[in-house]
């Protein structure tokens, strides 16, 4: 039944069949959340702008689910006179359940916006993108919108969806389905990663695509921000760099699945970092080939020599040769960082890992001399307890991060910027020169961390609003 590993995947899939766009006057629009990730992909193969399309269905009172209209950003608003009049609404209900629905339709603005304009669709060609549909309510409501703001044609475009719905959605010029179930239980069974989009990795998302789009892909002056291709033995590496002007460092993130480079939650901690003023290097340490084998994903020496031949990558291009380098990992990702950095030298300057495996590199953990901080969910108990049992066997400066609360993927609220934070934190006071290099910093939480190897653990409680 599984057809995509994740939302990038599905958007990838996606992106195949609208390949005809590509060039064309068209603007890709997610629905928030889950839709973005989806969107980005698509916005990202398309080299078109991305945005969010934000809609509030406005339900009959007695019956919410069914439509009477719907709003939109901009004061727009679309009623269905047939049902208004089937259901008897007089002019006060619509207007309680307008008022109602239009303050929490405000408040997502301000959240997903965060100052950012909408993108125009005036005359243009418009691609809504969610993750699936199960009954089009949502998505028949963002067509109407989009329409109303001033498109010339408009596209829905999903990975899944159930054939009762697409019936259905008659108001648009073209549907474009990867998959129709005989019969569509949930979207999430057709995944394999379904986790939750935060608001936090929709911003980031956001904020990549704008800055694709802006630069062209290549920042001002010397800096770079593009896909790069590395030869690592008999496969090619796919991963994208951002490079700020005169770069002083950069962090290259090792993840133990393919895909890392597209990830939701890398892109956002890489976006806190490049604020910071650090570059990054989002790298796949496996082809999509190789990925469909789950040993691979576990096999820590083979993640940790591509790391190794990634970094030696780095240290010989002419703009990235005189940068100290830092290493975030994530889940078995951690893992191959720590054991690559036990035959690093001194250019490896720092070690970050989230919800990591440090545990997996085994018997190699005492040699890794570079400071690394552990980052692990308070709700995530086996995680948490073998990175306790890792910081047993390591000699180098360390830190144990306990943010209350978390789970496994930081989908809690704040909990990924919390995650960044530190990350960041830790990244700037060992990569970057100044008079606090080498000591960590006291934003994000690191107030009163003892000196010396055998610190207590440090507990964080997840931020209310992301930093940027």
């Amino acid at each position: 039944m599984v057809l995509f590993s994740d939302r990038v995947d599905a958007g990838r899939q996606l992106a195949e069949r609208l390949e005809y766009l590509r060039g064309a006057d068209t603007i890709v629009l997610g629905l928030p959340r889950g839709g973005v990730p989806v969107a980005a992909e698509v916005a990202r193969v398309l080299g078109a702008p991305l945005d969010v399309i934000l809609v509030r269905k406005l339900g009959v009172p007695f019956q919410p689910e069914l439509a009477m209209g719907a709003i939109g950003e901009g004061g727009v608003r679309e009623l269905n006179p047939d049902i208004l009049s089937m259901a008897s609404i007089s002019d006060e209900e619509l207007a309680t359940v307008e008022r109602r629905e239009r303050a929490i339709l405000d408040a997502r603005v301000a959240e997903l916006r965060a100052g950012r304009e909408r993108i125009d669709v005036r005359g243009r060609t418009v691609v809504i993108v969610d993750d699936g549909i199960a009954t089009g309510a949502t998505a028949r409501a963002a067509g109407d919108v989009a329409r109303l703001h001033g498109a010339n044609r408009v596209i829905l475009a999903v990975p899944v969806a159930s054939a009762e719905a697409l019936v259905d959605l008659t108001g648009f010029d073209e549907l474009v389905c990867v998959h129709v179930p005989r019969r569509l239980v949930a979207v999430g069974n057709h995944f394999i990663d379904f986790a939750a989009t935060t608001d936090d990795e929709v911003t980031a998302l956001l904020d990549a695509a704008a800055r694709r789009i802006r630069t062209g892909r290549h920042a001002g002056g010397s800096g770079l921000d593009r896909d790069v291709e590395i030869p690592v033995g008999s496969v090619v590496l796919e991963g994208h760099l951002y490079l700020p002007e005169n770069a002083p460092a950069v962090v290259v993130f090792a993840h133990g699945s393919g895909s890392s480079r597209h990830s939701p939650r890398n892109q956002f901690v890489a976006d806190v970092l490049h604020r910071a003023g650090l570059g990054t290097l989002l790298l796949d340490l496996l082809t999509p080939g190789e990925e469909s084998d789950r040993a691979n994903v576990f096999d820590v020496g083979l993640l940790a020599g591509r790391l190794a031949a990634a970094t030696e990558w780095l240290l010989e291009r002419p703009d990235t040769r005189s940068c100290r380098i830092g290493y975030f990992g994530a889940s078995t990702g951690a893992g191959a960082a720590l054991w690559a950095a036990a035959d690093a030298d001194d250019r490896l300057a720092a070690i970050v890992s989230r919800g990591g495996r440090p545990d997996l590199a085994g018997d190699r953990l005492p040699e890794v001399t570079a400071p690394t901080l552990l980052i692990v969910g308070g709700a995530d108990p086996g995680v948490l307890d073998l990175n306790r049992r890792a910081r047993t066997r390591m000699r180098c400066r360390n830190r144990l991060a306990v943010i209350e609360g978390a789970t496994h993927l930081f989908e809690e609220p704040g909990a990924l910027a919390t995650a960044a934070n530190l990350a960041s934190d830790w990244f700037v006071s060992y990569l970057l020169p100044g008079p606090d290099s080498g000591e960590a910093g006291e934003s994000a939480g690191l107030v009163g961390v003892a000196e010396g190897d055998d610190a207590t653990e440090l507990r964080a409680q997840p931020e209310s609003d992301v930093q940027h």
